[in-house]
């Protein structure tokens, strides 16, 4: 194949960061018109890979072809100049600008010196808007739209300084099914324009739809050049993780047992004081997963934390067996036998510069089984303590006094895992438990997580993922707009639940 249809050539990329080769002699080349899919594990040097294309980085070696023409990147600016946009994982946007300032900031039209020429600034917006069937209100507020919409004002803003390549990094991570599908329509539309797409996702079945061929990485390396239509889910999933692994989560029929936490008319406030929980109620017994279906910011992050003690609830009740638990703190709860797997695993799970041993027994350390009296550290039994847990967790680490920061994103989310279902909690509160977590991590806590259920726990799971909660839950709650509007039968219809998270009747 001849230079001229390749829309980025990279070549023979190397990036090293101090202790860590991120890419390795990388080869990596996408055909003019075409979306093409990077795929491989956390830490596989993906996200290093289009830091590079798109300026971020400099490689250490290597050499870069746009069109066909080698071409020196020096920062984000040079690669806008050469056509090429990235929208990243978390939203570059200003929550209380309006879409059209937002897309504009940094070349906005002025009319005079410094004027903000708002009419041509419309115009613009949409011009482009119409031309590839991206409909959006210029005027509003960016803070007040669905996270679809605003994905969305990303690529208008992307298209709006000249991109014909787009870098599309984790595009569907907070989206629902429907708003998945309309995303994908507007890429095909894209394409057919004649931009070039590259998608980074780790999800392997949106790769295979989307895709017209795939590059697998694993471990800085590219280890597969794949086209999409002779390929499968698990051939990718082998060649990221050099192993096969399961896809599907192994676990029998449920045998739910009696209730062990009752959650009546529970109402809470978000950290802005505004109403999160408008009046929560469920069941939730021993031996089952009950899962939380809804898009993020419906109220399950403040259910999580009131239900782990950390949030105090305004109103309900929450009833653990026969005692009232509603005002417990999270020491009490742990006490109780509620653990917690919180969605922030850096900010609320972990203490960074503490040892993967002192983070093992985070929240238990006047446990008598650690502590004499409830003060003196017992070091001998903490470290056979983490020692067996690092083994029984697979946890890769070169030593259980390494700080926890050491390890990669995976294996911090192990210890939380550990720590928390080592104690043999009756209720497991999982909120995202393998977000950001590559696919034979998540391979690994889905059988746990189950293990937990078959062993007699009650397991809350609260995932952004649909897949996740579909394939682990028993029962599957929906949450929206923070009342659970339906509480499903595991087998539920995608789309149902994608209706409902979006505020559809239980009826439709």
């Amino acid at each position: 194949m001849s230079d001229e249809r390749l829309a980025v050539d990279m070549r023979g990329i190397t990036k090293q960061f101090p202790g860590v080769l991120a890419n390795n002699h990388v080869d990596f080349s996408v055909r003019q018109g075409e979306i093409h899919a990077l795929v491989g594990e956390n830490g596989a040097g993906k996200s290093t890979l289009m830091n590079i294309l798109y300026g971020l980085f400099p490689p250490d070696s290597g050499e870069i072809h746009i069109d066909g023409k080698r071409v020196h990147i020096g920062g984000p600016r040079d690669a806008i100049a050469l056509g090429i946009g990235m929208v990243h994982q978390h939203f570059m946007l200003i929550p209380v600008f309006s879409v059209g300032e937002n897309i504009m900031l940094g070349r906005e039209p002025v009319a005079g010196p410094d004027f903000y020429d708002r009419a041509k600034a419309r115009a613009a917006i949409n011009d482009l808007t119409k031309r590839y069937g991206l409909a959006l209100d210029p005027d509003a507020r960016m803070g007040d739209l669905p996270v679809g919409l605003q994905q969305r004002a990303e690529i208008v803003k992307v298209l709006y300084r000249g991109a014909n390549i787009l870098i599309l990094d984790e595009p569907t991570g907070v989206l629902t099914p429907q708003e998945t599908k309309e995303l994908f329509v507007v890429l095909r539309d894209l394409v057919k324009s004649g931009k070039t797409i590259i998608f980074i996702s780790h999800k392997l079945k949106e790769v295979l739809e989307i895709s017209d061929r795939i590059t697998v990485m694993r471990r800085g390396k590219v280890v597969g050049h794949l086209t999409t239509r002779e390929t499968n889910e698990e051939e990718i999933a082998t060649l990221m993780v050099g192993r096969e692994v399961l896809l599907r989560v192994d676990k029998k029929p449920a045998k739910p047992g009696a209730v062990v936490m009752q959650v009546e008319n529970i109402t809470a406030s978000s950290d802005r004081g505004v109403p999160a929980l408008k009046g929560v109620s469920f069941e939730l017994r021993q031996g089952e997963i009950l899962g939380i279906a809804g898009v993020e910011g419906n109220g399950q992050s403040e259910l999580v934390e009131v239900l782990a003690g950390t949030r105090k609830a305004s109103g309900g009740k929450v009833w653990l067996g026969e005692k009232d638990v509603t005002s417990y703190n999270a020491r009490d709860e742990r006490e109780a036998g509620i653990a917690h797997i919180p969605e922030d695993r850096r900010g609320a799970g972990l203490v960074l510069n503490y040892s993967i041993a002192d983070n093992l027994i985070l929240g238990r350390q006047r446990n008598v089984l650690f502590a004499w009296h409830h003060v003196l550290l017992l070091l001998d039994a903490i470290r056979k303590w983490a020692q067996r847990l690092v083994k029984e967790f697979d946890i890769r680490t070169p030593s259980i006094e390494v700080p926890a920061r050491a390890l990669s994103g995976g294996n911090q989310q192990k210890i939380i895992v550990a720590r928390e279902m080592a104690s043999q909690p009756r209720v497991l509160l999982a909120s995202q438990p393998t977000r950001g977590v590559d696919i034979g991590a998540i391979e690994f806590i889905h059988r746990r997580i189950v293990a937990e259920r078959d062993a007699g726990a009650a397991v809350l799971l609260v995932s952004a993922e649909l897949d996740e909660v579909r394939s682990l839950s028993d029962r599957i709650a929906v949450i929206y707009e923070g009342r659970i509007v339906s509480i499903e039968p595991a087998d539920a219809p995608e789309d149902r639940l994608g209706l409902l998270m979006l505020g559809g009747t239980a009826q439709a």
